[in-house]
């Protein structure tokens, strides 16, 4: 989808539509010789995506206020709206594959979507496509916890760096099998989030070692569930301080 479009146009063809797909507005001049050579190839890496992301070619001589609106010094400029948005831009005549990987990290993935769909067998498509999708193990680990299935789960979780909810969900499948813990994980699950908390803050004054770092992982791995603004989550962080400090 490539288009030219102008001052009077562009709240429609760029905002309103950068709502349902990613819009690129190539802003270009006449006179450019660096524009001369990358609006092919712009035109070209956006139809090899087949109507994923449209091309919007906005002339600044013809167009002025509008280029000075969006602060355009230099041509060419590109920049890609999303939801109404600016989310990325460059300026220059960069090589395709630069070009090319602008446009990919604007247009969702085979694997964006099937993680998107969160069923089984596609968060495992999702897995085979690029194994090193961390939201893809959680969300397959997370299933497979709910099944019963441990030790898969706890391999997914393996391989996921540097999340909070990952390691907080292997501690959870660590001790799940204590009966002193069942209620509080049963609180989480039935949607008593405070409740549940409360209790595995109670018992990390009561442990030590590994047992005492996986309640916090537990803890922390909920937390993170519920973001930073939740008053459970607030009231928490406070009291899970005073626990291990």
């Amino acid at each position: 989808m490539i288009f030219d479009t102008t001052e009077e146009t562009f709240e429609q063809d760029v905002v309103e539509r950068s709502r349902e797909i990613p819009v690129v507005v190539d802003f270009w001049a006449e006179w450019c010789g660096p524009c001369r050579q990358l609006t092919p190839v712009l035109e070209r890496l956006v139809g090899e995506r087949e109507g994923k992301v449209a091309l919007a070619k906005l002339d600044t001589d013809a167009n002025q206020r509008l280029a000075a609106a969006f602060g355009i010094q230099g041509i060419p400029a590109v920049k890609a709206f999303k939801d109404g948005e600016v989310v990325a831009e460059f300026v220059g005549a960069q090589p395709p594959p630069e070009v090319e990987r602008f446009l990919d990290a604007l247009v969702p993935s085979e694997a964006d979507g099937l993680v998107e769909a969160g069923d089984e067998e596609s968060l495992r498509r999702a897995l085979e496509l690029e194994p090193n999708r961390g939201d893809a193990s959680l969300a397959l680990a997370r299933l497979l916890h709910e099944r019963g299935e441990r030790d898969e789960a706890l391999e997914l979780l393996s391989n996921v760096g540097g999340s909070f909810a990952a390691d907080g969900l292997a501690a959870r499948i660590r001790l799940g099998e204590d009966p002193e813990l069942a209620g509080a994980f049963a609180a989480l699950d039935d949607g008593d989030v405070e409740r549940g908390l409360d209790e595995l803050i109670a018992a990390i004054s009561d442990n030590d070692g590994d047992r005492r770092e996986d309640l916090r992982r537990a803890v922390v791995g909920v937390l993170d569930d519920l973001g930073v603004d939740h008053p459970v989550a607030r009231e928490s962080r406070r009291k899970l301080a005073s626990a291990l400090y």
